[in-house]
């Protein structure tokens, strides 16, 4: 079997982790991740921006993006054959979008990592299509991470526990839903989206999602999708997020096939990777979707 490609990793430049809340801590050690990844067999990492209050330390986004592109990129240039980057953009700035998406390319970035939502922005928002235009031409990835800043419900429910647990998902459903809505999988047939977390809650309101949607259109009260919306979450990349259950792995399956989810240790948050490996080697699925999960869908998607 191959080696492991991890597609939701996390590396916190210092320059960055200072200036946050949560992240100075074991957020940007890279020999700790590389001796994890050598005892777990995992051959290379993407590693993608945790999303933090760091812009509202630093001076807004544009700071952000400077250090922590750079930053980034110095770990992926020591280490090619094990890291590979992935660049943020100023969420403040969405005029900037592109030329800070070709800087990141010009570092040696491989894909671009997006928040669920910025200050209750979608990624639904014409905004972002500059992004999408460029990725869909250049083959480029976009990772979708939870936005931990003022998710979804924050306004109403602020709890260390319940936010995190809770809220954060329920971010990245809403922004594949109001992509779908707003016609993005539409209009960028090619871009690979990767959705963090099994795109949240997705799997579970699948049904309700196709039945409630038919059940409108018969009475005229949404507009016309063109197709069911599973036909559009089918085409999506979950990751798995550090998942150690086997129902939401069997779950996620009933909306993607194996092709469209790939392994994600969310390293360093989760303490038990070798528990997320093993839910998946040790699943009833045949072996060559095991590998495409915990390997082959990851390389095709990074080349």
């Amino acid at each position: 079997m191959s080696k492991i490609f991890d597609a939701h990793s996390h590396f916190m430049p210092q320059g960055v982790a200072e200036h946050t809340a949560f992240f100075k801590q074991h957020w940007s050690d890279s020999d700790r991740q590389l001796q994890t990844m050598d005892t777990l067999g995992i051959d290379k990492a993407l590693l993608l921006y945790p999303t933090s209050d760091a812009h509202l330390n630093m001076g807004g986004w544009g700071k952000v993006c400077e250090v922590y592109n750079a930053q980034i990129a110095q770990v992926v240039q020591g280490h090619q054959d094990r890291f590979i980057g992935a660049g943020i953009l100023p969420a403040d700035a969405p005029q900037e979008f592109a030329s800070e998406m070709n800087r990141c390319l010009d570092l040696g970035l491989k894909a671009i990592t997006l928040g669920s939502s910025y200050n209750g922005v979608y990624l639904d928002d014409e905004n972002f299509f500059p992004v999408y235009e460029l990725a869909q031409k250049d083959n480029i990835p976009i990772h979708v991470h939870p936005q931990i800043i003022n998710p979804i419900g924050e306004e109403r429910v602020k709890d260390p526990l319940l936010t995190p647990v809770l809220e954060y998902v329920f971010d990245v459903s809403m922004t594949i839903g109001k992509m779908m809505m707003e016609e993005v999988f539409l209009k960028f047939p090619d871009v690979k989206f990767i959705f963090a977390h099994y795109g949240g809650v997705i799997p579970f309101v699948k049904e309700r999602f196709d039945n409630t949607y038919q059940m409108l259109r018969r009475r005229n009260f949404v507009k016309d999708l063109e197709q069911l919306p599973s036909d559009y979450f089918k085409n999506l990349y979950f990751d798995v997020s550090g998942s150690r259950s086997a129902a939401s792995l069997l779950c996620a399956l009933e909306v993607v096939d194996a092709k469209h989810l790939v392994f994600g240790s969310d390293f360093p948050a989760n303490q038990d990777i070798a528990g997320s490996i093993d839910v998946i080697r040790q699943s009833d699925l045949p072996e060559d979707h095991i590998e495409s999960i915990l390997s082959g869908n990851s390389r095709f998607i990074f080349g």
